[in-house]
């Protein structure tokens, strides 16, 4: 017999939850790709928005810079001969080079003149591209006689305002910097901002414009900035590759503008090679940059006609020594906290060895004696023994190569830059012990993290590079005051990275347990616009009035000498000229090399 029953309740419900859920997944999706093109508008803006900021920081910066120069010394209404002697010391030799190439009939005679010069050292033809970092001042003459622009601008304003402009891509690569390292262009605002306040300590383009760390500094920079970039995880292959270029790029440039490149980039080694050995950094990675290294400096050799003071620096030899060893030591990041400790220090102790056994060796094959005062300049500074060498002797008289004196202190604490910058240092050390004392104790993990409790502390690989840099760096300026400029730019870029990272906000909130999103979110805004209110009002007063003070080039004795020296000179040659010639022989004190 058929009877009709109630339908189950629970099936009814079962189909009612169903549709439901279908028509909430509906909504989420609907939802979804307004949410996603929101946010990636946004993304966009902020971007653009950011790039602008960037790009005219940088370039009022310049104008900054250039303006100071011009109302300091008038330059544009004194004569040329009073410009070139404003270039003091070695800067009015490096801009002579420049002078010569422009003044050759061609751009071949002007190589043949610097390759063969027997006008800088007395008594000896040396090669200048050998001998000097002065290929810059080649390109540029080079650029001046083929372009257009004879009719438009002076050879000597061609050459100091493309200094300036380099000043520009060197406070931009310091925002982009700090940019990555935040997430926020706030944070290289800030940054340009303090570079700017803190000019005596950051720069000295203004008053020596040809100096080679001026040429170098915007490339050294810049790839600082390429590095911090490329040490992000998960890149993309065509991201990754040109980054490598970007690096390679400036690295070569940095290498090829400054006479001290392989000393800094030694110090670049050292940062990559602690980081590295306490499972900081990817170990690809870092042998790239090992490799970029190698391949910039030894381009530079090159075309430096293998100068051997290159070959025979430390820095060739402990790359080569690093990736030896790491060959040697496979297993190098396994096993208990003791057991890895000790595979660490003796790593530590190979490598040393290898790399003073590789550069006696190549010193000895290339009987290279041409950087020995250097050596005997840092025995004799460090106390470790007095020296008769006159060149390491001359270094030690010199104020720029002493200690870095207190009131730097004093400058850089009054922009508020030195107390956030220690704020952060201290803050990111804590974090970097306890990730490393965390590797070395799990050779499982991978990642730079370490736990503490509940919360867990990480340390990004491109912070943890930027933070072993301004540590290394900081100890070379405070031991060499001429140093201070590659510490300072450096330390505007990691304060102003730390008062705007999440990272670091979220670190210090958690470990006082006043953690809060919300709150992380108000103190990496507020404070930077507080520091950036703050260093207008008190310093725009100032900067104003020393572009509107107005002085003049005034040094009659040295221009008179200089006219002199001209007038004599000219006569000699006018002299020698009328004289016959007897015997075949040419006048007294003239050589029978052409070129003399």
């Amino acid at each position: 017999m058929i009877s009709i029953r109630q339908r189950k309740g629970i099936q009814t419900t079962e189909v009612s939850e169903d549709y439901v859920t279908q028509e909430e997944n509906v909504k989420l999706e609907n939802k979804l790709p307004s949410s996603c093109t929101n946010r990636r508008l946004w993304t966009i803006l902020s971007f653009a928005i950011g790039g602008t900021v960037a790009l005219c920081t940088g370039l009022l910066t310049s104008v900054y810079l250039a303006t100071l120069h011009e109302n300091d010394l008038w330059f544009s209404n004194i004569k040329e001969v009073e410009r070139e002697i404003s270039f003091r010391t070695e800067c009015g030799l490096y801009y002579s080079y420049y002078k010569q190439m422009l003044q050759a009939p061609t751009l071949m005679q002007g190589f043949h003149g610097l390759i063969y010069d027997n006008k800088t050292e007395s008594m000896r033809t040396v090669n200048l591209l050998q001998r000097m970092n002065i290929y810059q001042e080649v390109f540029l003459s080079i650029l001046y006689r083929v372009l257009p622009i004879q009719k438009y601008i002076e050879p000597v304003y061609f050459y100091i305002y493309t200094l300036f402009g380099l000043q520009a891509i060197y406070v931009t690569a310091l925002y982009i910097t700090s940019w990555l390292l935040s997430g926020t262009w706030l944070s290289g605002l800030l940054a340009a901002f303090w570079y700017v306040t803190n000019r005596i300590d950051t720069t000295r383009v203004e008053f020596t414009i040809p100096l080679r760390e001026n040429w170098a500094l915007p490339f050294f920079a810049i790839q600082i900035a390429a590095i911090t970039y490329f040490l992000r995880p998960n890149l993309q292959p065509l991201s990754q590759r040109l980054t490598l270029l970007a690096i390679f790029i400036s690295t070569f440039l940095f290498s090829l503008t400054w006479q001290f490149n392989q000393f800094m980039m030694l110090m670049q080694a050292l940062v990559l090679f602690i980081l590295d050995s306490l499972d900081m950094l990817p170990a690809v990675k870092v042998t790239w940059l090992y490799g970029i290294q190698l391949t910039g400096l030894l381009l530079v050799c090159i075309l430096q006609f293998f100068n051997s003071m290159i070959l025979g620096s430390l820095l060739i030899s402990f790359n080569l020594s690093v990736l030896i060893a790491r060959k040697l030591q496979k297993n190098l990041k396994t096993g208990s906290f003791l057991n890895r400790l000790g595979k660490l220090l003796l790593h530590l102790f190979v490598v040393l060895c290898l790399t003073l056994f590789l550069n006696n060796i190549i010193k000895k094959i290339l009987n290279l004696k041409s950087d020995e005062h250097i050596f005997k300049f840092l025995k004799a500074k460090f106390g470790f023994g007095a020296t008769r060498d006159f060149d390491a002797n001359l270094y030690l008289c010199e104020e720029a190569f002493g200690l870095l004196p207190f009131n730097t202190f004093e400058r850089l604490s009054d922009t508020l830059l030195f107390y956030a910058y220690i704020f952060v240092l201290s803050i990111t050390v804590t974090a970097a012990l306890a990730v490393a004392f965390r590797n070395l104790s799990d050779s499982t993990n991978q990642q730079s993290m370490y736990k503490m409790g509940e919360y867990t502390i990480a340390l990004k690989p491109e912070t943890a590079y930027n933070l072993i840099h301004t540590i290394l760096f900081g100890f070379l300026a405070l031991s060499t005051m001429r140093m201070k400029y590659l510490w300072t730019s450096h330390m505007c870029v990691f304060a102003s990275f730390g008062l705007c990272s999440p990272e670091i906000w979220e670190l210090l909130l958690k470990l006082i347990h006043l953690y809060n999103p919300k709150r992380i979110c108000i103190l990496r805004y507020s404070i930077p616009i507080l520091i950036l209110l703050y260093l207008c009002y008190k310093f725009w007063p100032g900067m104003m009035d020393e572009l509107s003070e107005l002085r003049e080039f005034y040094d009659p004795d040295t221009v008179e000498l200089m006219n002199w020296i001209k007038a004599v000179v000219t006569a000699s040659i006018a002299v020698g000229a009328q004289l016959p010639l007897q015997d075949g022989c040419l006048p007294s004190g003239m050589s029978e090399n052409k070129e003399q």
